[in-house]
């Protein structure tokens, strides 16, 4: 389908924008209510169940995307980069009258030269790029789409909040660039993975300034997209303890290269068995068996010392838990991140929750540094996995953060939010 120019889709805002204030105006009637503000949606496609539909749906649609309650934010514009035989954003522009936007600029300014939106979330997973020749990441355009928003609020002399869905970009010096800036130009950043806000299963929060002599997390699938995640669930946790959270070398191992790991102690069984005793489902047999050349373990030491293990276990498990064993105590604890999914990927929710707090507030519901840390993490272990396994330094990942106290799942669920 071939993009509007710009006097069609001006056009089309000056007809749409009347409708939404006014909707806008009158849901925020009772004095109870919290004006509901207008947001900028950047995506590289909308198709169902792709990270667009799953996020910007339940501000269309609520949060279960069937009516009914929702954030308190509303879509005043969406850009596509690309656009599907399966696209659906043609369809919901119609039915929510929402504009679609031909460049990012004019989806923040609704064509006015201005910032019409509160806030801006940029979600550049899923359609067709390229990948990165020896290392095979996926060369989504996060940096692009972030470079094009900030070049709107320079332009425009106003920035507002902004969400970059997932890790920050597939290579660390343009998640470097973004978070530095967003600093630079003084507008809050959040980013990442949805599992740290998903329910645990026990609920589990570590002490503050706990001591840790171990770490190891299970995930599943693809090692960039889906090793992502399991970084996230790990760091999510083990960021509440004593020292400095950054990390100072990386390694990897797959396949074969797992058992002899193990017999340079660079991971343990009984911290796997404990990951694995707290999520359903595990394939049952040895793992020598099980764990082959889909599967691979990321090795990472911290600077405090502490070494921990992901383990991209497929075939053996679909789920991501993480076990972590605290100075003094003899058995580990351990936590399920349970997702639910189906449609509507409740667990998306909470992540939007959190969006929507930074766009009220101002103020981000948990650090950009821990993103900007996995992301980071992330692309070592793609260079050392393309280089058999070869353990890397990783002075550029010595990121000090003050972790946040955001709610995860079960805590808003307690809280009746």
């Amino acid at each position: 389908m071939a993009r509007m120019n710009r006097r069609t889709w001006l056009e089309q805002t000056s007809a749409a924008a009347l409708p939404l204030l006014m909707t806008n105006v009158t849901s925020t009637a009772a004095p109870a209510a919290r004006k509901k503000l207008p947001v900028a949606a950047i995506v590289t496609e909308y198709t169902p169940t792709s990270h667009a539909d799953v996020l910007v749906g339940k501000i269309l649609q609520g949060f279960e995307q069937q009516g009914g309650a929702g954030p308190d934010l509303y879509l005043a514009s969406l850009y596509t980069d690309q656009v599907p035989e399966r696209d659906i954003s043609r369809e919901l522009s119609r039915k929510y009258q929402f504009p679609i936007a031909p460049t990012i600029e004019e989806a923040i300014t609704l064509g006015t030269g201005q910032v019409q939106v509160a806030g801006v979330l940029s979600v550049g997973e899923h359609g067709k790029y390229p990948h990165t020749p020896k290392t095979n990441q996926h060369m989504y355009p996060r940096k692009r789409f972030f470079d094009e928003i900030a070049a709107t609020f320079k332009k425009c002399r106003k920035s507002v909040p902004v969400f970059n869905d997932k890790h920050l970009g597939y290579r660390w010096r343009d998640a470097r660039e973004m978070v530095d800036t967003s600093r630079k130009m003084g507008f809050p950043l959040m980013a990442g993975s949805s599992l740290p806000l998903t329910w645990r299963k026990p609920a589990l929060t570590l002490p503050e300034n706990c001591e840790i002599e171990s770490v190891l997390t299970i995930g599943r699938g693809n090692f960039e997209a889906h090793g992502f995640h399991a970084l996230e669930a790990q760091q999510s946790l083990i960021e509440r303890r004593k020292g400095p959270t950054g990390v100072t070398a990386v390694q990897t191992a797959r396949g074969k290269q797992i058992w002899e790991a193990e017999r340079q102690n660079l991971w343990s069984r009984p911290m796997l068995q404990a990951a694995l005793d707290v999520i359903p489902d595990v394939a049952k047999g040895d793992w020598e068996n099980i764990l082959r050349d889909d599967s691979a373990f990321f090795f990472l030491e911290h600077q405090d010392g502490l070494k921990s293990t992901v383990a991209m276990a497929n075939r053996l498990s679909r789920f991501y838990s993480v076990a972590v064993k605290l100075r003094g105590q003899k058995t580990p604890l351990a936590t399920w991140f349970k997702l639910d999914l189906n449609p509507p990927f409740g667990h998306f929710a909470y992540l939007l929750k959190a969006i929507e707090h930074m766009i009220h507030t101002g103020q981000p519901a948990y650090p950009v540094e821990r993103t900007l840390l996995t992301t980071g993490i992330l692309d070592a272990v793609m260079h050392s996995l393309a280089a058999n396994g070869k353990r890397l330094e990783t002075p550029q990942l010595a990121i000090d953060y003050q972790y946040g106290n955001w709610t995860f799942a079960n805590q808003h669920t307690k809280q009746g939010t």
